[in-house]
C-alpha cells in the first residue's frame, strides 16, 4: 500500500485566501516520487537476494521461507509502483478527479489496489510466521506432510483472500471514495450511509489486527523453541546456520508491521465507530503515511539480516563486549559447516565431508 506520499491536506486557497496556490504541492510531489523509487530500488535489491539465495539453497524449510520471503517482496515492489504510479497520475491531472475520472473507476482500481497491497503483506506475514513455526516446532511433519505444492497453495490463499476483501466495497455496490486530501482512494467512513459502510473497513482492521496477531503467537512460538533446542543442545549445525537467520528476520517483519500498521488500523476501527460528523481527513493520512512504510523497510530487513551480516555483528559484539573466543570458535564453524552442508546437498548426494571434523585453518581462514 505505498500511495500514500499524498502528504498534503489539499490545496485550499478558496477556503484560506492567500497568493500561493498549493504552496506544498511540489514537495508532496518529490516525496511521493521519491518513496516510490527509493521502494523499488530496495525491493528490487532483496528480489536479487532471495532468488540468488533460492537457486543455491536446496534445504526444504530454507526454500519455502524463500519463497514466501520472495512473493512478500514482489507483493512490496508492485504495491510501490502501481500505487505510486497512481499517485503521481492524480497530482498531474491536479486531484480534479470529477474531471478524469467521473464515472469513479480510477477511484475504485484505487481503492482495490490499496487495500489489496496493504493486506496482503500482513497475510503473507503470518503466513511465514505459520509455516516456521510448524518447521521448527513439528519438522516431522513439516517435512513429511507439507510438501512444496501445499506452500504454492497457501500463497495462493493469502493472495486470493486479500483480492476477496479489497474487491468487495465494489462487488457490494459500496464503492471506494475520494478521501479529503483528493489525493488517494479509501474505504466510506465519513457519514455511513448504513451497517455495510462500518462493516468493510471494520473487516479490513480486523483481518490485518488479526494477521499481526498470529505473527506475534508464532513467532514467540518459533523463538522459544529455538531457545529451547540451543538450550539442550539439538541443534549443532543448522541453528545458527539459518534458523536463527530466518527467526531474525521474522521478527524484524512482525515489529515493522506492528510500528506501521498498528495505527492504521486502530485508527481505521476508531473512525468506523466514531459518532457522524467527526473530522477524518489528517489523523487518517498520517497514520496511512506510516504504513507506507511498511513496503519501505520489509526489503530492508532481508538485505540487512542475513547470513553473513549477522556473523559479523557477531563479531562485532564480541570485540566489543569481550565474549570468550571459543565461543566466536563455536559460531564460526557452525557456520561453516552449515555452508558445507548447504553445498553437498545442492550438489547431490553426500559422500561425508560433513562429518568429517573442521582443521583450525578452515576455521582461521574466514575470520
Amino acid at each position: 500500500m505505498s500511495a500514500n506520499g499524498s502528504s498534503e491536506t489539499g490545496c485550499r486557497s478558496e477556503v484560506r485566501p492567500s497568493n500561493t496556490t498549493c504552496s506544498h504541492k511540489e514537495l508532496s510531489v518529490t516525496t511521493s516520487a521519491i518513496s516510490m523509487t527509493v521502494g523499488i530500488l530496495s525491493n528490487s535489491l532483496a528480489l536479487f537476494i532471495l532468488i540468488k539465495s533460492y537457486k543455491r539453497i536446496r534445504i526444504k524449510s530454507k526454500a519455502s521461507f524463500l519463497l514466501f520471503a520472495s512473493s512478500l517482496v514482489v507483493t512490496d515492489l508492485l504495491g510501490h509502483l502501481i500505487n505510486g504510479s497512481l499517485v503521481l497520475y492524480v497530482y498531474s491531472s491536479h486531484k480534479k478527479w470529477e474531471t478524469f475520472d467521473p464515472h469513479r473507476i480510477v477511484c475504485s482500481v484505487f481503492g482495490v489496489c490499496m487495500v489489496f497491497f496493504g493486506l496482503s503483506p500482513l497475510f503473507l506475514g503470518s503466513a511465514m510466521a505459520i509455516e516456521r513455526c510448524i518447521g521448527v516446532t513439528r519438522p516431522i511433519f513439516h517435512s513429511t506432510a507439507l510438501a512444496s505444492h501445499h506452500m504454492k497453495m497457501l500463497l495462493g490463499l493469502t493472495w486470493l483472500l486479500a483480492a476477496l476483501v479489497a474487491v468487495l466495497p465494489v462487488v457490494l455496490w459500496r464503492p471506494y471514495s475520494v478521501q479529503s486530501s483528493r489525493s488517494w482512494c479509501f474505504f466510506h467512513m465519513e457519514e455511513p450511509k448504513d451497517w455495510l459502510d462500518v462493516l468493510l473497513p471494520l473487516l479490513f482492521s480486523m483481518l490485518g489486527l488479526l494477521a499481526l496477531l498470529l505473527s506475534i503467537v508464532c513467532n514467540t512460538l518459533t523463538s522459544c523453541a529455538l531457545l529451547q533446542a540451543r538450550l539442550r543442545r539439538k541443534h549443532h549445525c543448522r541453528g545458527p546456520s539459518y534458523h536463527i537467520e530466518m527467526i531474525c528476520q521474522l521478527l524484524a517483519i512482525m515489529l515493522v508491521s506492528c510500528v506501521c500498521w498498528g495505527p492504521l488500523l486502530i485508527r481505521v476501527i476508531i473512525l468506523s465507530t466514531r459518532a457522524s460528523g467527526e473530522p477524518t481527513s489528517f489523523s487518517l493520512l498520517m497514520v496511512v503515511r506510516m504504513a507506507t512504510w511498511n513496503q519501505i523497510l520489509d526489503p530492508w530487513v532481508y538485505i540487512l539480516l542475513r547470513k553473513a551480516v549477522l556473523r559479523k555483528l557477531f563479531v562485532l559484539f564480541h570485540s566489543c563486549w569481550g565474549i570468550k573466543s571459543q565461543d566466536l570458535h563455536s559460531w564460526q564453524r557452525s557456520m561453516l559447516r552449515s555452508s558445507l552442508e548447504t553445498s553437498n546437498l545442492a550438489a547431490g548426494p553426500s559422500y561425508g565431508l560433513s562429518r568429517l571434523p573442521l582443521p583450525d585453518t578452515a576455521i582461521k581462514s574466514i575470520t
